[in-house]
């Protein structure tokens, strides 16, 4: 039986020190942090804009403005603006997807190439996606939406 981190005889095998996986290793977990403080950032910001977008169209239905071309523009280009943020659901989708892959890797990585010490507690990781991309969506387009 093989040890179970040496490849099969028929596949190529690269030999790679110790510290520079180690290294690797731990800058594919720095990426999958900042991701998620990008990802916490992005939802926190896109909370603000809708908040103000919202108080901003609300402002503007006021009755008591007269009607005009210009005040129609407005209201319009603020609901696309508000339309545009919902993009952060597709963002949040992705960065949450990347992370999980580089987190797969890393640890996959060390798995690999430094194997399991007696006693050492295996990290839990969720299976890689298998899906290049969950986010497909291209544009965003005004609409209605179905919920459940």
């Amino acid at each position: 039986m093989q040890a179970p981190n040496t490849p099969p005889a028929d596949q190529p095998a690269v030999q790679l020190p110790v510290m520079l996986v180690a290294e690797v290793q731990d800058s594919l977990l720095v990426v999958v942090h900042d991701l998620a403080r990008l990802d916490g950032l992005l939802a926190h910001t896109m909370d603000n804009l809708m908040q103000r977008f919202t108080t901003a169209i609300g402002s503007l239905a006021d009755p008591a403005l007269a009607e005009s071309a210009a005040l129609d523009e407005a209201r319009n280009a603020l609901r696309a603006a508000v339309t545009e943020l919902q993009f952060q659901d597709l963002a949040s989708q992705l960065i949450v997807h990347t992370s999980k892959v580089l987190q797969g890797c890393a640890y996959r990585l060390a798995s690999e190439s430094m194997g399991q010490e007696d006693g050492e507690a295996v990290p839990f990781v969720e299976e890689v996606p298998e899906r290049p991309n969950p986010v497909t969506q291209d544009e965003m387009d005004a609409g209605s939406i179905e919920l459940f």
